[in-house]
């Protein structure tokens, strides 16, 4: 994987995990925690409190894509492991990363071009590393994602068998039904994009009757990345000409345009030409970070990330790192939970 040239400036001890759906913590989808951070300060509220904190004018952008269930049991030389499927790549290949079984707590890195990963009836067969000027992983041993050919029906055999990717700090294992948010419309996405669960149809509706528009993009996740100083590899994306249109008017109407989430940040950045987004589709390697910071969006609505991962570049680079550390250190003492399935943030920085 290639190396970020960057790390976040924002320190602070990673708080509790969220160790399942808020629904099996008796809450509604929109009850989670909401910190709202902008120059005036920080406020703690509920999300379905959103609607007081945006208004005529302003457009969220959301990400249409689905998760699939990307995770299946495997074997690599008949000892078992756990096989993450990210991409469809348009010559056929698949990008995968393999895992330790049974709970894929770790990547395997000792694996090589050649060798043959068994799911069911499927033969895998590694080819190269993903992306191609990936020579090794951040530890520096071995290579974290590979492209592999495909012999059988991958996806039948996912259909079947396969489950959502999940990691270690959950309690248990929880059906696709929980992974997928209310704009998910294009299956696609290796895990969820988590930064739109929140939402339900009555907030949205909410958020309308107020005035705020939505302006929907697709971005396909691929496996998020575990080791430290990684950066995200190629993912594809679209942003459609009504979308587009929707985010330039706001821009140039004084609006606020607010993605949520780093893939809905991804997706727009990756379409900006000049002052302007144009309609476009297709991979991107766009990373967003201070150096090479969004030029559109002006707030985010995100989840809470670990302190060495390439999302909190992203959050820095939209908010600042002034208005960032307040939000994590706050998060940090009023015990917000952390990854897909915890509490949420907005920040903005204008």
């Amino acid at each position: 994987m290639t190396l970020l040239t960057e790390t976040p400036h924002t320190h602070f001890e990673s708080s509790a995990f969220a160790p399942q759906p808020a629904e099996a913590r008796g809450l509604a989808r929109d009850e989670v925690r909401l910190l709202v951070a902008t120059p005036d300060g920080l406020s703690h509220q509920r999300f379905r409190d959103l609607p007081d904190h945006l208004g005529a004018g302003d457009v969220l952008v959301v990400n249409t894509s689905a998760t699939v269930p990307a995770e299946a049991d495997a074997t690599l030389d008949g000892a078992p492991v756990v096989v993450h499927v990210a991409h469809h790549l348009e010559d056929g290949d698949r990008v995968v990363e393999l895992r330790s079984a049974p709970d894929a707590a770790r990547a395997l890195l000792d694996a090589s071009v050649g060798d043959v990963v068994e799911v069911g009836d499927v033969r895998l067969v590694l080819r190269a590393p993903w992306p191609s000027y990936a020579p090794s992983s951040p530890t520096g041993v071995g290579n974290r994602l590979w492209r592999v050919s495909v012999r059988g029906n991958l996806d039948r055999q996912l259909d079947w068998n396969g489950r959502p990717i999940a990691y270690g700090y959950l309690d248990g294992r929880y059906p696709l039904a929980d992974y997928q948010t209310v704009f998910g419309r294009r299956p696609g996405s290796a895990e969820m994009a988590s930064a739109g669960r929140p939402f339900t149809p009555e907030l949205v509706t909410r958020l309308v009757t107020a005035g705020v528009q939505f302006a929907p993009v697709t971005l396909h996740t691929g496996v998020s990345s575990q080791e430290a100083g990684e950066a995200p590899g190629p993912e594809w994306f679209e942003v459609p000409p009504t979308s587009a249109r929707l985010i330039n008017g706001a821009c140039d109407n004084g609006g606020r345009v607010i993605a949520v989430g780093t893939t809905a940040t991804r997706a727009v950045e990756s379409s900006v030409q000049g002052r302007y987004v144009v309609a476009s589709r297709g991979w991107t390697s766009r990373v967003v970070t201070p150096a090479q910071p969004p030029r559109v969006i002006d707030g985010l609505i995100t989840g809470w990330h670990d302190p060495m991962a390439s999302h909190l570049l992203l959050v820095e680079a939209v908010a600042g790192q002034r208005l960032t550390q307040a939000a994590y250190d706050a998060a940090v003492v009023e015990g917000y939970l952390w990854h897909e399935f915890g509490d949420s943030a907005l920040l903005l920085r204008r």
